[in-house]
């Protein structure tokens, strides 16, 4: 449990002065936010090298990590803020969170649980590696770059699907050095990344990536 807290404390202070250096930034408050983000969503990718040194404890700081938040969420929301971690959920929230449980932690730890919980080391790694880059790359060049939006992506962009794409088939190669897996993997990703699923397709994406990596595998 001490080894936990730790790792969770040494996060949160990460996460924290990162996001107080974006939030310098010279750049409008939507996407500096955004930025912060998935600076958090990043940090998930530490995930499959934990989990190869011990997997069972992994699961344990994941599963540690996603109650503490939630009842640390619910204290933000009755007006208790905790040092921290109060300080990055406020510097992370979008608009549309205001007043509200702020679900992408919550979906997060439960994405990479399920990947760990669910696949192999393999499958797990790649399903994992597309939450954290496919989505959080999707996310930031759809809002930096994204200017073709057709009606059938729901708001998101072409280029933001592309950079889901790119990123995962980049993820996936370097862990199995499989074309056939790489190209499943991200063109999975990809689909996944454009459904209108808000903070859900966190807990979308790595089951639906780990379920395509394990019968590309077979």
């Amino acid at each position: 449990m001490k080894s936990a807290s730790t790792w969770h404390s040494f996060c949160c202070v990460v996460y924290v002065e990162s996001a107080k250096i974006i939030s310098g930034l010279s750049i409008p408050s939507e996407l500096r936010t955004e930025i912060v983000r998935k600076t958090i969503h990043f940090f998930i990718a530490f995930t499959p090298f934990m989990a190869a040194i011990n997997r069972p404890f992994t699961m344990f700081v994941l599963a540690f990590g996603t109650l503490s938040y939630t009842y640390i969420e619910k204290l933000r929301l009755c007006g208790i803020n905790i040092p921290l971690i109060s300080l990055l959920v406020g510097m992370a929230s979008r608009p549309r969170d205001s007043g509200r449980f702020v679900m992408g932690p919550v979906t997060l730890g439960l994405g990479a649980f399920l990947a760990l919980l669910l696949y192999p080391p393999e499958a797990a790694a790649i399903a994992i590696y597309a939450l954290a880059f496919g989505d959080g790359f999707a996310s930031l060049i759809g809002k930096f770059f994204g200017r073709l939006r057709p009606d059938f992506l729901s708001g998101k962009s072409i280029e933001g699907s592309l950079a889901c794409f790119t990123a995962v088939l980049i993820c996936a190669y370097g862990v199995s050095f499989d074309m056939r897996v790489a190209v499943a993997a991200a063109f999975t990703a990809m689909l996944v990344e454009t459904l209108p699923l808000g903070d859900y397709d966190n807990l979308a994406l790595p089951v639906t990536v780990g379920v395509a990596v394990h019968f590309a595998l077979i």
